[in-house]
């Protein structure tokens, strides 16, 4: 059956094949790749619209729907341990590692079931966004996209960052930002060549959303005032806040999930747990419940009903200070609800959390300076503008940020402070963190591209690939004679020695024991006990090749042997191998237009 399907699938692809060049097949594969992002994006927004408008339709007590953020956790759980054997990659993370690590290939369950552990942990108020598994949604949809045309890896990559750009674009309706998002995150070097496929993939996922989604559903604002140059200190201002804000935000919401993930608890247990903090955290402060995107609009659109005071707590203290206190409570607990949502087993990500604390920082920025009755500044633009800084701090992408505001502004009006703002917050948290919170330990490790050219390379190389399996091995408490068969035998000049329980060692170099094979008397009397030696260095299947390359430097060695790490010699890695990868994977970067 699935043969069939197939057939009829690429029957009509087979005959454009033939009608077409390949750039023009790239590009209508871009178009296809757009096209199911985007809805695939949209089918996720209707899905938590939907839950979110059944959950708040419950007709019982006030504080009721504060339950079903634990439901979403417990429910997402089930879902992963019961279908998805208990561990599911997620974010943009997983992406970035697959492109590095697996060539682009993404497993084809990421395409649908990002889509549905989100919106549920979301749409029953889990306190994280949707965007990460749309990225990560979208990127699936791309990477077997152009597996199933038989595209290479160059192009696989770039479609998988196409899913990823119509989707981003779907949800926000911001074609720019999409393919902004896609080239600063995903695609550490960029050809020009990228642009098209790239906007074409953007414009339709944005058509999507704009074509069947509803106005309400979208995340757009109108400014209410025009940019003054007179409040361009407190711009300055505010991006030194967004960047601090920034590095708060990524310390808190890690040590927080990891705190919660490291639990020795019953995975359903621990998701009970987590429904019980979240609980505790939106009696206290509701407008932390589910995305907040409603929350975010209301203060962007510089609003003072945003104080819901479910305690009375509140309504001790003067209005105007009173919200400033709940706005700056909830900018800093936004972190832990998020971090609290993720490690207990939820799926989502820190795109739409930070967009909410940015948005919160700038009201609060804002009110407390017009409070003092000294200043008079536009709560609803600086909320805009501390949109832009603190995801451009937390999502280390500060062009995205930049024209996401401005797109869902409808105009680029404050593209000056926002240019500001994030730059200013960017090079904050670039000074302290040289890499952001979701790939520090994948760049670290080298499971990543980075945008070291050099390092991308050596991270695309897989050392199983290019590890040498056919050396002969010969026993440490063989004689000389044993050893001159085996040179008749073989066409190598080295030989690894191993015991009698098969581990490694040491080596066995033919220019070492030249002297030695030419002396019959000492076939019987000699032992390779007597002739191995140490090899310089030892290098580890698991290793990366920058540790690889580092311990070739350092020995000045053309050979290392390649162990397991149960200490099983599993062959030898050359310096001549390498670098005739290396140049192989230059060779293979080339423009989509060269033939």
């Amino acid at each position: 059956m699935k043969q069939r399907v197939k057939a009829l699938y690429d029957l009509p692809f087979n005959y454009l094949r033939n009608k077409v060049n390949r750039i023009q097949y790239i590009m209508i594969v871009a178009s296809l790749v757009g096209l199911f992002s985007g809805l695939v994006a949209v089918l996720l927004k209707i899905c938590v619209h939907f839950i979110e408008e059944k959950v708040s339709e419950i007709p019982f007590s006030k504080f009721s729907y504060l339950v079903f953020p634990g439901v979403g956790l417990l429910i997402t759980v089930v879902i992963v341990q019961k279908f998805y054997g208990g561990h599911v990659e997620k974010g943009i993370a997983m992406v970035l590692q697959n492109i590095a690590r697996r060539s682009s290939f993404i497993p084809i369950k990421h395409t649908y079931i990002h889509v549905i552990t989100s919106s549920v942990t979301v749409g029953l108020g889990g306190s994280v966004g949707l965007e990460a598994p749309i990225v990560a949604t979208g990127s699936a949809v791309g990477s077997n996209m152009a597996r199933i045309h038989g595209l290479n890896y160059q192009e696989r990559t770039l479609l998988l960052a196409c899913g990823a750009a119509a989707g981003i674009s779907a949800v926000f309706n911001a074609p720019i930002a999409g393919v902004i998002f896609s080239i600063e995150v995903l695609l550490s070097e960029t050809l020009l060549s990228y642009f098209i496929p790239l906007i074409i993939s953007a414009v339709i996922g944005a058509l999507c959303s704009k074509i069947i989604l509803k106005e309400e559903v979208l995340f757009n604002f109108v400014l209410k005032e025009n940019f003054n140059y007179n409040n361009i200190v407190f711009y300055i201002l505010l991006g030194v806040l967004c960047g601090f804000i920034s590095l708060y935000y990524a310390h808190v919401f890690k040590k927080v999930e990891h705190r919660i993930h490291d639990w020795k608890l019953n995975i359903y247990f621990k998701a009970m747990i987590g429904g019980l903090l979240l609980l505790v955290i939106y009696i206290l402060f509701p407008t932390l419940f589910g995305e907040g995107y409603d929350s975010v609009k209301l203060v962007a659109n510089g609003s003072n009903r945003i104080l819901r005071d479910n305690t009375g707590l509140f309504s001790l203290i003067r209005n105007d200070w009173a919200i400033i206190i709940f706005v700056g409570a909830v900018m800093l607990l936004k972190p832990i609800a998020a971090g609290v949502t993720i490690g207990s087993g939820g799926n989502g990500g820190n795109f739409a959390p930070s967009l909410f604390v940015g948005a919160y920082l700038g009201y609060f920025f804002s009110k407390l300076l017009n409070t003092t009755k000294w200043f008079d500044i536009p709560t609803g633009n600086f909320s805009l503008v501390g949109m832009a800084g603190v995801l451009s701090g937390v999502m280390y992408c500060p062009l995205t940020a930049i024209f996401l505001i401005a797109e869902i502004t409808n105009g680029y009006e404050l593209i000056i402070p926002l240019m500001l703002v994030s730059s200013i917050s960017f090079f904050i948290v670039k000074h302290f963190q040289p890499y952001s919170m979701e790939t520090k330990k994948l760049a670290m490790e080298g499971q990543i591209f980075t945008h070291k050219k050099e390092q991308n390379i050596l991270t695309a190389i897989q050392l199983d690939n290019i590890v040498k399996s056919n050396y002969q091995t010969i026993s440490i408490d063989s004689s000389l004679g044993d050893v001159v068969d085996l040179v008749k035998r073989s066409e190598k000049n080295i030989f690894a020695v191993i015991d009698q329980e098969e581990k490694f060692i040491g080596v066995l170099e033919l220019n070492d024991v030249k002297k030695e094979i030419f002396s019959p008397e000492l076939f019987d009397t000699m032992s390779v006990r007597q002739l191995v030696k140490r090899p310089a260095d030892i290098v580890y299947s698991d290793e990366t090749m920058s540790k690889v390359m580092q311990k070739f430097d350092e020995t000045h060695s053309w050979y290392l042997p390649v162990l397991s790490k149960e200490g099983t010699f599993r062959g030898f890695i050359s310096k001549s191998k390498i670098f005739e990868k290396y140049r192989q994977i230059i060779a293979d970067q080339h423009d989509l237009y060269e033939n």
